[in-house]
């Protein structure tokens, strides 16, 4: 088993971009459908209640989503995405802790942990001269280094900023708002913060072949 290569790796073998999009996001789509919706599931399948508040349901649901989006990307490129990698990993290791307990602390908690690897990993790459942030978006980006190293500071910063968000919308808001803040918050956030980094990229864009021989 291999995860996928680094950025501008020649060889490399890519999913189209939306494609990408919806195995990264469908997962969390779910995640809020189960609990908007989880009392309407329960009326239906009355086995399903036994998982207590929507929550937990919604849990379980997102488990087996981003388990089943991960085995589809392998199976399309034979290769691991890193940063999905070790999100799905804590997902199903405090998911099953939020569904064992019957807590529903472990499943809010993920997303400051994930939030805070990724910021750690990022800017710790770029202390050993590694720019990770390329394993996540050169599918969609060709930058040179420097592009590379800036960007992936700058993500790395946004990383602990989403951190401390969730931190402050768990603990002074519902459940319900929560999930909500998850899907309808968070993604918002994370679109204008990328729309702020493209004079960052424009001016690192590596030129395609073609360009360069015409």
């Amino acid at each position: 088993m291999e995860f996928e290569q680094g950025p501008n790796a020649p060889d490399r073998k890519e999913l189209s971009p939306l494609l990408k999009l919806v195995l990264e996001l469908g997962p969390l789509g779910l995640f809020f459908l189960a609990n908007a919706r989880g009392e309407v599931l329960y009326d239906h399948f009355p086995g399903l209640a036994e998982l207590g508040d929507p929550i937990f349901l919604a849990t379980a649901v997102f488990m087996v989503a981003i388990t089943a989006s991960l085995a589809v990307s392998y199976a399309l490129t034979r290769r691991l995405p890193v940063m999905p990698v070790v999100s799905g990993v804590v997902v199903l290791v405090f998911g099953a802790l939020t569904l064992w307990l019957h807590d529903e602390l472990f499943i809010k908690l993920k997303p400051t942990i994930v939030n805070v690897l990724f910021g750690s990993v990022l800017l710790g790459g770029l202390l050993f001269g590694k720019s990770l942030l390329g394993y996540v978006f050169d599918s969609v980006f060709r930058l040179d280094d420097e592009g590379w190293r800036k960007l992936t500071f700058r993500w790395g910063v946004f990383f602990f900023f989403l951190a401390i968000v969730n931190e402050v919308v768990w603990r002074f808001f519902s459940t319900d708002f929560w999930v909500s803040f998850k899907v309808f918050g968070v993604m918002p956030i994370t679109i204008a913060f990328t729309l702020s980094q493209l004079p960052l990229i424009q001016r690192h864009t590596l030129e395609d072949e073609q360009d360069r021989a015409g």
